[in-house]
C-alpha cells in the first residue's frame, strides 16, 4: 500500500466517524417533546400508575405530564387553551367543545359500553318507569355523556324535551343531593354507578342498554396529531394492551381500579364486570355516530351551531 493510499484510506475513515458522530449528536440532540395527558379515574389511570407508556415513549426523547380531571367537559375545556395534548372523554363532551372552537381531533374510540350508564333512583322511589320522571328533578353532568342519553331516553319513551326538568351538577355533588333526597334521580356513569347501587342501595330505573352506544374516546388537538402521530400511535398501543390484559383478568383489574378509585373492591368489581373491552381507531362510521349526537343536540339548541364531525377526524380514518 502506497503513502498516498494508507493517507486516502485514513481520510475517508476519518470522515466517516465525523459524519457518524455528527448524526450521533443530531440525534441526541433532537428537541425534546412533551406528552400532557388529562385523565379521569379509569384506563388511563392505569396506564400512569404502571409507568409503561414512559418506557416505550423514552426513545422517542418524549416525556409525560398527567393531570387528573373530575370529568370530561373540563378536559376538554383544557385543551382548548392548550393545557393538555391528549385525555379521555364520553360521547358528548367532545361535541359542545367542538361547538366551542376547541381544536380537537378524534384519536380512537372504545366499543360501546350502553351498560356502564344508567338513570338511578332511590331504593323506596315510587318512580318505576321512565315515564314516571317526568317533571321531576334529575341530576346530570351537563355536557357529558348521560345529558345525551337522557334525551334519547325520554325520546324512546316519547317524551319531549321539556318534560325534562334538569339538575347540573357534578357527580360528587349530584351524590350528594341525590343522598340527601334534594332530586328524584341521578344519570351517572361507572364507577360511580356501581358506587351508588352498593353503598346507597339506589335502583338502576334504566341503563343505556337499546337506546345510545356510550363509547368513550381518545383525543387530542388537531395540531398535535399533525406532528406527534408517532406518539400518539404508541399510546393507543399501551391502551389497547391493558384493555386485553383487563378482559382477561377481570378480577384482578377489578383489584388494581378499586385502589385508583379509592372504592371497595365489590364496586369496583360491579363496574368491570359490566364493562365492554376494546379500543379501536376512529372511522367515518363512528364519527357519524357523534354527528346523530350533535345534530340532536343542536335541534334542542344546547349547542349555538351546526358542527360536522369530519373537521375533528385527525387523520387517516378509514
Amino acid at each position: 500500500m502506497t503513502p498516498h493510499s494508507s493517507a486516502r484510506r485514513q481520510w475517508i475513515q476519518a470522515a466517516a466517524a465525523t459524519v457518524l458522530a455528527t448524526s450521533m449528536g443530531a440525534w441526541a440532540q433532537a428537541p425534546a417533546r412533551t406528552l400532557r395527558i388529562g385523565h379521569q379515574k379509569g384506563v388511563l389511570s392505569v396506564l400512569k400508575s404502571r409507568g409503561t407508556l414512559e418506557k416505550r415513549l423514552a426513545p422517542l426523547n418524549v416525556s409525560i405530564k398527567w393531570t387528573e380531571f373530575a370529568a370530561g367537559p373540563v378536559q376538554l375545556e383544557a385543551l382548548n387553551v392548550g393545557a393538555i395534548d391528549f385525555g379521555d372523554v364520553g360521547e358528548a363532551p367532545p361535541i359542545f367543545a367542538q361547538a366551542a372552537g376547541a381544536p380537537l381531533a378524534y384519536v380512537a374510540a372504545t366499543v360501546p359500553r350502553p351498560a356502564a350508564e344508567a338513570v338511578l333512583v332511590p331504593k323506596g322511589s315510587a318512580v318505576k318507569t321512565v315515564a314516571d320522571l317526568r317533571g321531576k328533578k334529575i341530576a346530570l353532568n351537563k355536557g357529558s355523556n348521560v345529558h345525551y342519553f337522557i334525551v334519547k331516553l325520554f325520546e324512546k319513551a316519547g317524551l319531549p324535551y321539556s318534560d325534562l326538568n334538569l339538575v347540573y351538577l357534578p357527580p360528587a355533588d349530584a351524590r350528594a343531593a341525590f343522598e340527601k333526597g334534594s332530586v328524584d334521580a341521578w344519570v351517572i356513569w361507572d364507577p360511580f354507578l356501581a358506587a351508588a347501587e352498593k353503598t346507597l342501595e339506589a335502583r338502576v330505573l334504566a341503563d343505556a342498554t337499546g337506546v345510545v352506544g356510550n363509547r368513550g374516546y381518545y383525543f387530542s388537538s388537531l395540531d398535535y396529531v399533525a406532528k406527534n402521530q408517532d406518539v400518539l400511535n404508541l399510546v393507543i398501543d399501551e391502551i389497547n394492551r391493558i384493555d386485553q390484559w383487563g378482559a382477561a383478568n377481570k378480577d384482578a383489574f377489578g383489584t388494581e381500579l378499586a385502589g385508583i378509585w379509592g372504592l371497595p373492591k365489590p364496586v369496583a368489581d360491579a363496574s368491570v364486570g359490566r364493562q365492554a373491552f376494546g379500543t379501536a381507531p376512529i372511522t367515518k362510521a363512528i364519527l357519524a355516530e357523534q354527528q346523530q349526537i350533535a345534530d340532536t343536540f343542536f335541534q334542542l339548541k344546547l349547542i349555538p351551531k351546526k358542527i360536522n364531525l369530519l373537521e375533528a377526524a385527525g387523520a387517516g380514518i378509514a
